[in-house]
Formats: C-alpha cells, structure tokens, sequence
C-alpha cells in the first residue's frame, strides 16, 4: 500500500479532496519523523522504537575478512494486541 493509496482511502472515507487528504498525510508522518528520538505509542496499533544496533565485526564470506560495523540506528515495530487479534 503507497501513500497514494492511503491518502485515497481517506478522502473516500471523509469525503476530502484527494490534495487536502495527500496533505494531512504528508504531515501527520512528518511529525512521527520529527518524533522518531522518542518512542511512539499509537493505541490500538502499535510502538514504533528507534535503538541503536551495537558496535560489531563482520564478515565477507568470499574472502573471510574482517570489518568493523559501525554503530547505527535502527526503527523496530512492535504490534499492539489488537492487530494481533485482527490478522490472527
């Protein structure tokens, strides 16, 4: 499912334009990208979290050699009960 799609179900379901429904999802993921140094509780959906995936060795598997990966952040999802339920 894109944004398009999205933004096409809300106007079908508010009865908005499809450029005012394209705007108020542009912003309402804005704001949950600002947000993203926190974690980000929508109820009856699910918690995003961002953590940071620890310093570690890697490996190239042709060659077997060694590299250092640098520390990164990562977004994790977890689902609320409720989506649970609803796809189960």
């Amino acid at each position: 499912m894109t944004k398009k799609d999205i933004a096409r179900k809300i106007t079908l379901e508010l009865n908005l334009s499809n450029q005012l429904a394209l705007d108020i999802l542009d912003s309402t993921l804005g704001i949950l990208k600002k947000s993203m140094h926190k974690n980000i509780k929508i109820s009856k959906f699910g918690t995003f979290k961002t953590t940071i995936s620890p310093k570690r060795i890697g490996r190239n598997p042709k060659t077997m050699e060694e590299y250092t990966i640098n520390p990164y952040k990562r977004i994790t999802f977890k689902t609320s009960n409720e989506i649970k339920k609803y796809l189960n």
